[in-house]
């Protein structure tokens, strides 16, 4: 009976990861700071707030944590942040 109750908890997390809102970001370079990114798309006010949120460990790039400001993302890149995730095009 656990084995059904955490299947189910693991197609709960699972939907839920597929149900965060998603945007598209174009960028007219070959690649954008990840801090850059974030004030782009919004994400964040200031590069001072972008820098807080990276070191401290609130920001993934491709489902991996980052803690590299000066991360370099290209198309296809994968950003979440604050519940949201931006997608480099």
């Amino acid at each position: 009976m656990g084995e059904l109750k955490l299947a189910i908890k693991m197609k709960k997390v699972s939907a839920h990861i597929k149900s965060l809102p998603q945007k598209q970001i174009k960028i007219d370079t070959e690649f954008i700071k990840l801090d850059a990114f974030l004030k782009l798309c919004g994400a964040v006010m200031t590069g001072g707030h972008a820098k807080t949120v990276i070191l401290d460990g609130e920001v993934e790039v491709n489902g991996e944590i980052c803690l590299v400001r000066g991360k370099k993302l290209r198309a296809g890149d994968k950003v979440k942040f604050d519940g949201a995730v931006f997608e480099v095009i």
